[in-house]
């Protein structure tokens, strides 16, 4: 598979659980814009059948090789970003895992029992990060419990392995050039932003600043019937240069930890008086 279709399919993915990323797409092309991925991130648990280890190797067998570590102790994380050496066209990857024995028994034994209950072989297929739930359907009340300890968690044992966000890179726009020119369209036509730690995260002294729609809450069938939550969510982006004139090229863990937050389960009209 070609880094092409790694991202064309993955993409496809994406805006199945998010339909509302197209629409955010077209307005940014609506104004003549070109839309360039900055980055992607994926999630996954630090079970050694599906761990960052395994997720990588589709990213790894078409020029990606690893950059850098990050841990995200309140949440309970570990990271990893990739980058296609000498290319700056080729998006960014940033897999994050949870580190399941930081979390309580019966939360340990609701995700286990999901992951025993699929063959191994199934997790060793290089096309896993495609494959969305592999786990059959979910349970609301698990659901729940889940999100008591971690929302992260809680959102990828309802949507598995995919891309849980694109990222739009400012730095490729012209007429909405900054953050703040980006956040203003967006809710302009009505999407809603992440506010948790300011909308904007970052400042230009730290050479990255992000933004994010929250994710749009889509209709999910759970073993007790149908419910609405939070799926995935669009991310936007502005690198500035160092003292070198190089464009920070990492990510800082103070702006993804409420990056993170973006799949919170979440209530739209109290989000919308904030």
């Amino acid at each position: 598979m070609t880094r092409d279709e790694l991202f064309s399919q993955l993409w496809d993915n994406y805006t199945l659980q998010n339909p509302s990323v197209k629409k955010v797409y077209e307005s940014f092309t609506k104004l003549g814009e070109t839309v360039i991925n900055d980055h992607i991130a994926l999630r996954t648990f630090n079970d050694p059948r599906m761990n960052i280890d395994v997720l990588e190797k589709p990213f790894k067998d078409t020029g990606y090789v690893e950059i850098e570590k990050y841990t995200f102790k309140s949440k309970k994380l570990k990271a990893r970003h990739y980058e296609v050496p000498n290319d700056n066209l080729a998006p960014k990857v940033f897999i994050s895992e949870l580190i399941l024995e930081d979390f309580s028994d019966e939360f340990q034994n609701i995700i286990t029992s999901k992951i025993n209950n699929v063959e191994n072989s199934a997790y060793q297929d290089l096309e896993l990060i495609f494959k969305g739930n592999v786990w059959g359907v979910p349970s609301y009340k698990e659901y729940n419990q889940l999100r008591e300890e971690s929302e992260y968690a809680a959102w990828l044992y309802v949507f598995g392995f995919r891309a849980n966000h694109f990222t739009v890179s400012i730095n490729n726009l012209k007429k909405l050039n900054t953050i703040e020119k980006v956040n203003s369209h967006l809710e302009d036509n009505g999407f809603l932003l992440n506010s948790q730690g300011g909308k904007i995260k970052g400042s230009k002294s730290d050479l990255l600043q992000q933004s994010s729609t929250m994710a749009e809450r889509i209709k999910i069938k759970f073993s007790e019937g149908t419910y609405e939550i939070p799926s995935c969510f669009y991310e936007f982006a502005i690198r500035y240069p160092n003292n070198s004139g190089k464009l920070f090229g990492g990510f800082l863990a103070k702006n993804a930890d409420k990056i993170f937050e973006s799949t919170n389960f979440y209530d739209k009209k109290e989000q919308l008086k904030l």
